[in-house]
C-alpha cells in the first residue's frame, strides 16, 4: 500500500480507500431498539469524518447477495455462552449489540487536492486548467485509522454510560 500511494504521489494525484474497523468484547445490550441503534450511531460517528463517503457494517453492501436462510446468524451454544454461528449483523442485531465482534468498513475518497492539471471553469464560466499548491496528503487513510479508533470509542462508551445511567 505504500508503495502505491508514493506512486500516486509521484504521478501528483490521490488515491481512496477502505479502513476496516472491529470493537472487541463489547458489552451485549448497547444500543435501542428505535432511534439511537448502535449501527446507526456508528454510521453518523464514521460518516462524519472528513472524506468519508461510505460505511457499512457486518455483511454490509455484501449481504444484499445473500438469501434471508443464508444471512441469518444462527444463534449457538458456544464458549462463552450464546453466540453467533456467522456473525453477518456485524456483532448488532435490532440496533442493540449482541456480544459477537462489531466490525464495519468505512470508505474515504480521494483527497480533491492534487498538483496534477485539471481542468474547471472560472467564476465566469470560462475554461481554465487549475493545479493544487502545497502539500497535501496522496491518501488521507494512514492518517484517518486513529480517527477511525476514536470515533468508535467515542461511540460505544457514550452507549455504555446511557446504559449506567438508565440502571440508576
Amino acid at each position: 500500500m505504500e508503495e502505491y500511494i508514493k506512486e500516486v504521489k509521484k504521478a501528483g494525484d490521490s488515491v481512496g480507500g477502505v479502513i476496516t474497523g472491529v470493537a472487541k468484547n463489547v458489552p451485549v445490550g448497547l444500543g435501542e431498539p428505535v432511534f439511537d441503534k448502535l449501527h446507526a450511531e456508528i454510521g453518523k460517528a464514521m460518516l462524519s469524518i472528513n472524506a468519508v463517503k461510505g460505511f457499512d457494517i457486518g455483511s454490509g453492501f455484501g449481504g444484499t447477495f445473500l438469501l434471508g436462510s443464508e444471512h441469518n446468524d444462527e444463534f449457538i451454544s458456544g464458549e462463552k455462552g450464546i453466540e453467533t454461528r456467522s456473525n453477518n449483523s456485524g456483532g448488532i442485531q435490532g440496533g442493540i449489540s449482541n456480544g459477537e465482534l462489531i466490525y464495519f468498513n468505512v470508505a474515504f475518497k480521494p483527497t480533491a487536492t492534487i498538483v496534477k492539471p485539471q481542468k474547471s471553469l472560472d467564476a465566469a464560466g470560462k475554461k481554465v486548467e487549475i493545479k493544487g499548491k502545497g502539500r497535501h496528503d496522496p491518501c488521507v487513510l494512514p492518517r484517518a485509522v486513529p480517527i477511525v479508533d476514536a470515533m468508535l470509542a467515542l461511540t460505544l462508551v457514550d452507549h455504555i454510560l446511557r446504559n449506567k445511567t438508565a440502571k440508576l
